[in-house]
Parts: structure tokens; sequence; C-alpha cells
């Protein structure tokens, strides 16, 4: 079962294999990269998650315990990545903090949806699309304060007014072209309108090259973290994001919340994405963490083959027939 479980997903990963060879090898220029992945967040993914929301079954209201389980496995896999980085190695608030990223913060768009789609088809995408409904927007907020605060703690300043941080990052979140495709999915939702036929297939066409478009995209960006010194750190962090996150949300969808088991399933492989490229964004912004959150990025996407391999086989064996 765990060699059929390797075939299921070993072609997402090749196709992030020969994203990394195109640039690492020079057979694409990386502005050629850097130009895929604006088209894959601006447009493709975009199109994607739109054309899945408005036909997507939500008859089941709020999903409030499928993002209750999510969030929890954030929760812990943020506190234990700050508490390592903080306690373990003795750096500042603010290297903290992206720990804490590094250790949460999912790669839900261009690992997250191949994975759990290539698993458990177009029903599994659902709760994977209602946790990215609220993931960005939620993630971008927190990181943004988190990082605010923990800057305030290092310069021992005051930190600033919470209302205005949360109004700065608001601002950003509501600029954001996924959570303006989220907010027209839900008005479209609303009318009871039909798509026309041409309008579907012009959707489909262009949804079509999302995912493996995203996968190229990612192998072709990971040419600029690699490896950096020190990797010890990472390591840790990339342990909880991809072991001790999924943990937590399958035994919290399982026990705490009793979700269905399809959702608690691409839950928990949402969970066990590897570190997303937000995590060194936020470190390079602020300055400092910039190889932890590389590593971790590098080490979870290099190891997710056998790792999502291994929480796939796991929950098969776990609720059998029920997945089917």
């Amino acid at each position: 079962m765990l060699a059929q479980t390797l075939s299921i997903v070993a072609p997402v990963f090749l196709l992030i294999g020969i994203g990394y060879c195109l640039a690492r090898f020079q057979v694409l220029d990386q502005a050629i990269g850097d130009a895929l992945g604006q088209f894959v967040f601006i447009v493709a993914l975009p199109v994607l998650v739109f054309r899945s929301l408005i036909h997507a079954d939500l008859s089941g209201g709020f999903p409030l315990s499928l993002w209750a389980s999510y969030f929890l496995g954030v929760g812990a896999a943020w506190i234990l990545g700050t508490l390592v980085i903080r306690k373990g190695f003795g750096r500042e608030a603010r290297a903290g903090a992206i720990g804490g990223i590094s250790a949460s913060y999912a790669n839900l768009l261009l690992v997250g949806m191949p994975v759990v789609s290539a698993v458990y088809g177009d029903k599994g995408l659902i709760p994977v699309l209602l946790i990215i409904s609220i993931h960005l927007a939620t993630m971008t907020v927190v990181m943004a304060i988190a990082m605010e605060r923990t800057a305030a703690i290092d310069s021992g300043e005051a930190s600033p007014p919470i209302g205005r941080l949360f109004l700065d990052a608001g601002r950003k979140v509501i600029a954001n072209p996924l959570i303006v495709t989220i907010t027209l999915a839900f008005a479209w939702r609303q009318t009871g309108l039909s798509i026309p036929d041409i309008g579907e297939d012009i959707l489909d066409r262009i949804a079509a090259t999302a995912l493996p478009l995203a996968l190229l995209s990612l192998g072709m960006s990971l040419v600029q973290y690699g490896l950096r010194g020190n990797v010890l750190p990472g390591f840790l962090l990339g342990t909880i994001k991809i072991f001790v996150m999924p943990a937590v949300v399958f035994l919290a969808g399982t026990f705490l919340f009793q979700l269905p088991p399809l959702w608690i399933a691409a839950a928990t492989l949402a969970a066990g994405c590897p570190t997303g490229v937000n995590a060194y964004i936020f470190a390079n912004r602020n300055g400092t963490g910039h190889a932890m959150s590389a590593n971790a990025i590098t080490m979870t996407t290099l190891s997710a083959i056998v790792t999502t391999s291994l929480w796939i086989w796991f929950l098969g064996l776990w609720f059998g027939p029920e997945l089917g």
C-alpha cells in the first residue's frame, strides 16, 4: 500500500524536481520562473479556486470545526517553533517569530492542493479550499502583528497599538488576488446565476494549468533557497511542520470535533505540507531568520514525497474504506 501511495504522489514531486532542474541548470532563466509564479498566483490559482468554490457543496454551512482543527495545529506548531528558537537557541524575539512561522505556515496552494487532488480527487479539494478561504488572511494578519510586536520587544520600544496593526495588515490582505477571488466566488454563489458554457470552458482550461504550473514554479523557486548553514534550527522547525502539526490536526479532527474521515484526511495532509515561502519572505523583510526559514522550506519540500506518503499510508490504514 505504501508503494502504491508513493506512485500516486510521485508525479507531484517529480514536477517540482523538473522545475528545480530547469532553473538549476539554467535551461530556463530564473526570471521566467518568477513570471511563471506570478501567472500562477495572479491568474491560474485564483481561477481554479473560483471555479471550485462556486461549484462546491457547502450545504453544511460554515465549517467551524474544520477551521478549529486546522488552526489548533497551526497554534501548536507556532508555539513549539518559537520556543525551540527562543529557548533552545537563545535567539531574539523576531527570530522566534520567524521560527513559529516556519513551523506552522503550510504551502497549501502550491503543494497542498495538488497532493490532495491527486489522492482524494475533487471531493478532497473542498475541505482544503475551505481552509484556504481563511488561511491566507488569518496567517497574514497574525504574522504581520507578530513581527511588529517582536520588533518592538527587541528594540525595547512600546509596541504599536493593536488596532493600527490590524488595520495595516488588513490593507495588505484586501489587495491579495486570492482574497479577492474568494470574496467574488462567495458573492457569485449568492446570486444563484450559472456561468455560460463558453465561460465554463475558459475557466476549465485556465484552471487545468494551475496545479502543474504551480509545482514547476515552486521547483524553480527552490534554487534561490537551498541550504544555508547552521541547519539544525531548520531541521527542527521542519520536523515540527511535517510531523507535529499534522498530528495535532488529525487528533483534533478525529477525537475532539469528530469530522468526516475525508475532511480529517484532507486537513491532515494540508497541515503536513512543506513550509510555505512566505516564511522566508517575512524573514527577509524583517532582517532575521533567513537561514532557518530557507532551510525549513528546502528540507520539508525535499522530504515531502516520503513524509506525505507516510501520512497518506497512515490515514488509509486508520480510516480504510471510509475514505473511498
